[in-house]
C-alpha cells in the first residue's frame, strides 16, 4: 500500500527526529556510537510527488557521551568544525515507490568534499500534517578527508541511521 504524501513544504520537526552514527574502531572490536543534535532540515513534495530538500548537521553537535572524544572527532584529525561547520546532505531527487520505500538521489559534502550518495529510505508514517522517514547508509570516510586514524584503529565504513520527522511548513 502507497501513502499518498501531500504537495508543499515540509520543515523538519527536529524534537522528533534523529541522526545517529556508529563506527568500529580497535581494529572492530568497540562500536563509537554518536547522533547529532544540532539538525535543520526543509523539503517541498512536488505535484508529481517527487520532492527534493537540504539537511544540515552542526558538525559541534556530535555527542558520542565522551567529551574528550568528541573534541577530537570536532578537531582538524576528523571532521575539522572550526572550517567546516556543518555537513549537508542535498536531496536532489526523492521518489516514493509504491512499498513506501524512498529512492533518494542527492550529494553528501563534509569538510567541503562534495560526492553523491543515493539510499532507500521507507516512509513509516503519513499525514496531511506531518510525514516520518527512516534511512540508514553507509559512508567511507576517507572519501572526505576525515583521517585521524592512530595506529590502524579506526577501519571500515561509518553507518548513518536517520529518522526524520517533517511538518507542514506554515510560512
Amino acid at each position: 500500500m502507497t501513502v499518498a504524501v501531500e504537495t508543499g513544504l515540509w520543515q523538519l520537526d527536529a524534537s522528533a527526529s534523529t541522526v545517529a552514527l556508529r563506527h568500529k574502531t580497535l581494529w572492530g572490536l568497540v562500536t563509537v556510537k554518536g547522533a547529532f543534535t544540532g539538525v535543520a532540515s526543509k523539503g517541498e513534495v512536488r505535484p508529481d510527488g517527487s520532492a527534493t530538500g537540504t539537511l544540515t548537521l552542526e558538525v559541534a553537535s556530535l555527542d558520542t557521551k565522551n567529551p574528550k572524544r568528541d573534541a577530537h572527532l570536532r578537531s582538524a584529525d576528523h571532521f575539522d568544525a572550526d572550517n567546516f561547520p556543518e555537513i549537508t546532505f542535498v536531496a536532489r531527487n526523492v521518489e516514493l515507490g509504491d512499498d513506501n520505500a524512498a529512492h533518494i538521489v542527492g550529494q553528501l559534502t563534509v569538510r567541503g568534499v562534495s560526492r553523491p550518495l543515493s539510499f532507500i529510505a521507507r516512509l513509516v508514517d503519513s499525514n496531511a500534517e506531518a510525514l516520518t522517514l527512516e534511512g540508514e547508509f553507509t559512508v567511507d570516510r576517507h572519501q572526505f578527508g576525515v583521517s585521524g586514524n592512530q595506529l590502524g584503529m579506526i577501519r571500515g565504513l561509518t553507518t548513518v541511521e536517520t529518522t526524520l520527522r517533517f511538518r507542514r511548513a506554515t510560512s
